[in-house]
């Protein structure tokens, strides 16, 4: 019995655009099929790879308009944050490459400068993209060949300072910039063709302050729970209702919204109007549904942000399942058990409470559970506020989003000695986002910094050792990394047990040569052990645990009683390997008969996505390559092991 391929839906309209100047001849009701049209494309292209989903149907229309009405390339669209832009992508040329989204060799689920001329700004941080548009719209005043600059930002970006910052620059310049705010936390969609209807006589030369002025008669002309809904959206992003002034025209921004970010009909007479007469900078309000136009995205708790390879017609998922829990499910239980012992641990996250586990924590104590949003800056400052009041503050943030607050990690946290406990997500490489979100520098990051603490877990039970560890240690910050997804499936204590700080521990005894594992890589060594004892190499593997204080009794029995030492990390150059020489030379153990020492880390360049394990094997840091690693260190080839077995 076979399956079916499933058919590609039928696209009549689109399948006339290769490229955003095809769009420009169109009529607005073709435009209109083609928004419909690419909405359908782009469910049935997510379904085969996985991807952020939601956010993307919520800007189909928004991204169609938006090549339709200015002369992009030349005008830069700039998608903040770039899992928004799987629409754009179909539309600038990609369309037959979506099947390789997010795979290795394939396109990037982000904006990313190297794929595309239509992609001027790489983004899968959020909260950049007015910063960006406002470099280039100063770089076209200065004479340079670019044409307008757009920033599309959604609601969650905007609350980031970098954001507000970028904003008070553009109207302290006066430049002319266009800022379109996705706002997708409600829908303030009336019964059909109500918008449309009343925004009808909106034309391409109505001047800008009518624009301003029909905003604000539809919002009240809608019915009553529908204009409570749009005054809402309006004055959440103006600030309009706590004084006589609006915050974005205040930073010199002229505001027009809200308007329904689904509906062409006021889109495309918006953004012409616009267009034609902005001389400064602009911010439009468009309201939109996350998921939309897909009933189990929209009906999601999450609309589908994140999402494995589904049926179409069902929304099921094809996630695979795993005996083991999830290292984030693990420091999620961990952490809220241990709040149930010590009244002062609290959590703070950024944005990210079901990617760091600290829902669990949210559930039992919402009062001692904070999510800051997309503000990693104050995050890691309010965290030490807490410390320094005296309560044990976890912030639990990615390793590629702690890099945003690294000042402030080190001037309010490192320089003052607070007992700040961080918890690093996403530790190494993470398969389909690639290297925007690989967590490969923290481990270099920190270790750099007086004061700290950082350890890394090699297994979920380690990890649950750590979270007690985190909770007893008051003498200043520490840190401790764990990968992303599930655990190797060791058997778990009833809870976890404080660690002597800077102490690791021999997980297998051997007298040749010793691997010497930072975290997670502890597997890989277990495994590398395995060949190399086959091969009659008899093989030492320690769990570093710490890589700052290092264990250099253990670092020194090691290097002293073994042929060779070799460290291995899945993190950048300049941690814990160099680390472990630094201090090696030191002790002189680098001098005449030592161990020949070695380093494996992450290679001193990016890795684009792939699956996990397709990222390591570039990286060389599978099992087999610890185990070349050791024969080369050895001086001892392949090929003289296989006849010596013969």
């Amino acid at each position: 019995m076979t399956t079916e391929t499933p058919r590609r839906p039928e696209t009549p309209t689109l399948d006339r655009v290769a490229f955003p100047s095809d769009l420009r001849g169109m009529s607005d009701r073709e435009l209109t099929a083609v928004a419909n049209e690419l909405r359908t494309e782009t469910i049935s292209a997510v379904s085969g790879t996985g991807g952020h989903l939601g956010s993307s149907l919520g800007v189909v229309e928004i991204t169609t308009a938006i090549h339709a009405v200015f002369n992009t390339p030349h005008d830069k669209l700039i998608f903040d944050v770039g899992h928004q832009c799987y629409p754009h992508k179909i539309l600038t040329g990609r369309r037959d490459r979506m099947s390789t989204l997010r795979q290795k060799d394939g396109l990037s689920g982000f904006t990313k400068r190297s794929e595309s001329e239509y992609d001027p700004f790489g983004a899968a941080h959020s909260s950049t993209s007015i910063s960006a548009a406002l470099g280039f719209s100063a770089a076209r005043d200065l004479g340079a060949s670019t044409g307008d600059a757009i920033a599309v930002i959604g609601d969650g970006s905007i609350s980031a300072g970098m954001a507000y910052e970028a904003m008070n620059n553009a109207g302290s310049l006066g430049k002319r910039l266009f800022v379109i705010l996705n706002d997708n936390e409600m829908s303030i969609a009336p019964p059909v063709g109500a918008m449309s209807t009343y925004m009808s006589s909106l034309y391409e030369n109505t001047p800008l302050h009518a624009l301003k002025d029909i905003a604000d008669g539809f919002a009240q002309n809608l019915p009553a729970p529908l204009r409570d809904g749009a005054l809402r959206a309006r004055a959440l992003v103006t600030g309009e209702g706590a004084a006589d002034t609006t915050l974005f025209e205040k930073m010199g921004f002229d505001y027009i919204g809200p308007i329904d970010g689904h509906d062409m009909s006021q889109l495309l007479p918006v953004l012409r109007a616009a267009r034609t007469r902005a001389t400064g900078p602009i911010l439009i309000h468009c309201v939109t549904v996350k998921g939309k136009g897909y009933a189990p995205a929209e009906n999601s708790a999450d609309k589908y942000h994140g999402v494995a390879k589904f049926d179409v017609a069902s929304g099921k998922q094809a996630k695979a399942i795993s005996n083991a829990p999830s290292y984030t499910a693990i420091f999620g239980e961990s952490l809220t058990a241990e709040a149930e012992r010590d009244s002062r641990v609290v959590a703070v996250t950024a944005a990210m409470p079901d990617g760091t586990g600290v829902n669990k924590m949210a559930k039992r104590f919402p009062a001692r559970t904070f999510d800051v949003g997309i503000a990693e800056q104050h995050g890691v400052t309010f965290a030490a506020g807490l410390a320094a009041a005296g309560m044990k503050p976890f912030c639990a943030i990615y390793s590629t989003f702690l890099q945003r607050g690294y000042d402030q990690v080190v001037h309010d946290v490192a320089l003052q000695n607070l007992p700040v406990r961080f918890a690093i997500d996403r530790a190494g490489l993470v398969g389909a986002d690639g290297a925007t979100h690989a967590g490969a520098f923290d481990i270099a990051y920190l270790t750099n910094l007086p004061n700290f603490t950082v350890m890394a877990a090699s297994d979920e039970a380690e990890l649950m050792h750590m979270v007690a560890t985190a909770v007893a240690h008051d003498s200043g910050p520490i840190a401790f990394r764990y990968p992303r997804g599930s655990g190797v499936g060791v058997d778990l204590p009833a809870r976890g047990v404080p660690l002597e700080i800077g102490k690791g521990r021999v997980v297998k005894e051997g007298t040749k040569v010793a691997l010497l594992a930072f975290g997670a890589s502890l597997q890989d060594c277990l495994a590398a052990a395995e060949d190399l004892e086959a091969r009659g190499i008899s093989t030492t593997v320690a769990d570093a645990r710490f890589a700052k204080p290092l264990d250099t009794d253990l670092i020194e029995s090691l290097a002293r009683n073994h042929e060779a030492l070799i460290t291995v990390e899945q993190g950048s150059g300049g941690g814990f390997g160099a680390h472990v020489l630094e201090w090696m030379s030191g002790a002189g153990l680098l001098d005449g008969n030592a161990a020949r020492t070695r380093t494996m880390t992450l290679p001193d360049r990016y890795i684009d996505q792939a699956s996990p394990a397709q990222m390591y094997e570039d990286a060389r840091l599978r099992p087999e390559d610890i185990a070349a690693k050791v024969l080369t260190t050895l001086d001892v080839s392949t090929a003289n092991f296989n006849k010596a077995s013969a």
